[in-house]
């Protein structure tokens, strides 16, 4: 604001007594001082109140004066309750140096200045500010070369005092102002995304207000830049992808124009998102023909060939990644019916991100695909040193609990009271033979998960019993020759019978061999069940009483 507009506020009651010449300073912020020399509070452009309590007699005024000049600062005001008017050796000073000098009349407090001062600047900055966001948004829409999200955030903090972060829906910290003092803590940062899931989930439109620790913090949600703030045809879709701006301050202090300013903010940033998420479009193509080549049998050295391909994209410069781990995982929703494959594709994406690294880069190392409501991810051990390392004997790989420690808090309050996810990891492979096996022992250890109680649930390889560890790699030709020769006989006479002899088999052996149990469970007469048993050991030639036997059924449904 210029010194000349605030004459024309009459509400301040300011009288000009020198400086006309003067008036079109600008003035940049405002400060209240009864110090002799005040220098180190100054940083120039300030409009200075001052109630002349340091003055004692006429000589103080000129060396006053020209501290404050020396300082920069772009006026002087004074009050005029202390000496009953303003001396005239602080007219002349203030004359001398040409610094234009107002009177506050006594029936005006100081804080009535500082107040509006405060807001016309205020409300200037940020329509400058805005400028700049709109012009890095056109920047960024065009490419790259903008910046990212940290130069607006740094502008916030340098122009505004305005501390912001990006943060992903697990709670990492993706972005925040350089000028906006130390990073938040980890703790923190996960307690704000969980209280932005949990609102989102509410059905609460964004800002939301959140007070941690004594501190205010306003999340905005940002949502994709192609995508309205009801486009999606379900929440469930959305909440664990997008990301959000916390900012420290109480958004519902804020005038129209700040709040306009923060939704451009937020825009700006969903511009950059979409375009990394555009980027992950490569990876998510090489893990989509890795997996189908594992799931249709390809031969070994095809999916090798594939993963020569999919290395150097992976892990650039390193060539060929020699482990390679499988995690898979589901979202599954209560009611109606919501497609979790994408939303556990994105949330793989992010979980597989040390929780403790900055920005996005660390997910270009991973390949997720989907397929039906599973998503699964090629995981080179090369991109994911840092989870391992907090555990002793770790063979540098990924660890089913170290993926959901830092990110259950806000993951529970994104999935709320009707989601679920549930993750597998696999062992390491070193070779393509074995990523087929390593895909299965994924599949099963999840499998694991989802038979625990809890919203977020993980197994890893190490959880599995010995036989479900060592089915997935039995060659394919044996596992259907092996199981055909036990199961067909038995699917083929259901088929014909509707005889339910597959699901009595399995009921029998679950319950151990108990023909009473197995009858209650199956709501039979325990001769209605003897008869079933005995024509399944005629149609196969075995014994269910032999423990081989019993074996080879129980193998053979679990391959099947």
């Amino acid at each position: 604001m210029r010194l000349r507009a605030l004459l024309d506020t009459d509400a301040l009651g300011l009288l000009l007594l020198g400086g006309e010449d003067e008036l079109d300073r600008s003035v940049r912020g405002v400060m209240t001082t009864d110090l002799r020399d005040p220098s180190r509070y100054l940083s120039g452009g300030e409009l200075v109140l001052t109630g002349l309590a340091w003055r004692r007699d006429a000589a103080d005024s000129e060396p006053f004066v020209r501290i404050l000049v020396q300082a920069g600062v772009a006026a002087l005001a004074s009050g005029t309750a202390e000496l009953g008017g303003v001396p005239e050796d602080l007219v002349a000073a203030c004359a001398k140096h040409r610094l234009p000098l107002f009177a506050v009349d006594e029936s005006v407090s100081f804080a009535t200045v500082t107040e509006h001062v405060v807001r016309q600047v205020s409300g200037e900055r940020a329509g400058d500010l805005a400028a700049v966001v709109d012009r890095h948004r056109r920047m960024m829409t065009s490419g790259p070369a903008g910046g990212g999200p940290d130069v607006v955030l740094d502008l916030l903090g340098s122009d505004l005092d305005m501390r912001a972060w990006v943060l992903s829906p697990t709670g990492r910290l993706i972005a925040g102002s350089k000028v906006a003092g130390p990073a938040l803590p980890a703790e923190t940062c996960a307690q704000l995304a969980a209280e932005h899931l949990a609102a989102t989930r509410g059905g609460r439109r964004g800002p939301h207000r959140v007070v941690l620790g004594g501190t205010t913090y306003s999340l905005f949600p940002v949502r994709s830049s192609g995508r309205a703030p009801q486009a999606a045809r379900d929440v469930r879709e959305t909440v664990l992808s997008d990301w959000l701006l916390a900012v420290e301050a109480d958004a519902g202090d804020w005038p129209e124009q700040r709040m306009d300013l923060l939704q451009g903010v937020t825009q700006l940033i969903a511009v950059e998102r979409d375009r990394r998420e555009a980027a992950r479009t490569v990876r998510r193509r090489l893990a989509q023909e890795v997996l189908e080549l594992v799931q249709t049998g390809a031969a070994p050295a095809e999916i090798a060939a594939r993963l020569r391909v999919a290395a150097p994209v992976l892990l650039p410069g390193l060539g060929a990644a020699p482990h390679w781990q499988v995690v898979v995982a589901r979202v599954e929703w209560e009611g109606e019916e919501v497609a979790g494959g994408p939303v556990a594709q994105s949330l793989l994406e992010e979980v597989l991100v040390d929780p403790l690294a900055t920005g996005p880069e660390p997910s270009d190392r991973i390949a997720v695909a989907h397929t039906g409501e599973e998503a699964v991810a090629l995981v080179p051990l090369p991109a994911v040193p840092a989870v391992a390392a907090d555990h002793e004997g770790a063979e540098n790989g990924l660890l089913a609990d170290a993926l959901l420690r830092a990110v259950r808090e806000p993951l529970t309050a994104g999935l709320d009271d009707d989601g679920r996810l549930t993750l597998g990891v696999s062992a390491a492979v070193h070779s393509a033979e074995g990523l087929r096996g390593a895909l299965e022992e994924a599949r099963h250890a999840r499998r694991v998960a989802a038979a625990r109680p809890g919203r977020v649930c993980a197994a890893g390889h190490q959880e599995l019993a010995s036989h479900v560890l060592l089915l997935p790699f039995v060659p394919d030709d044996v596992r259907r020759a092996f199981t055909a020769r036990l199961l067909d006989p038995l699917k083929d006479y259901d088929r014909r019978h509707r005889a339910e002899l597959i699901p009595t088999l399995e009921a029998f052996l679950d319950s151990d061999g108990s023909w009473t149990r197995c009858a209650t469970r199956l709501h039979l007469h325990v001769n209605t069940l003897r008869y079933r048993v005995g024509r399944i050991e005629q149609l196969t030639g075995r014994d269910l009483s032999r423990l081989e036997d019993k074996l080879d059924f129980f193998l053979a449904l679990r391959m099947s």
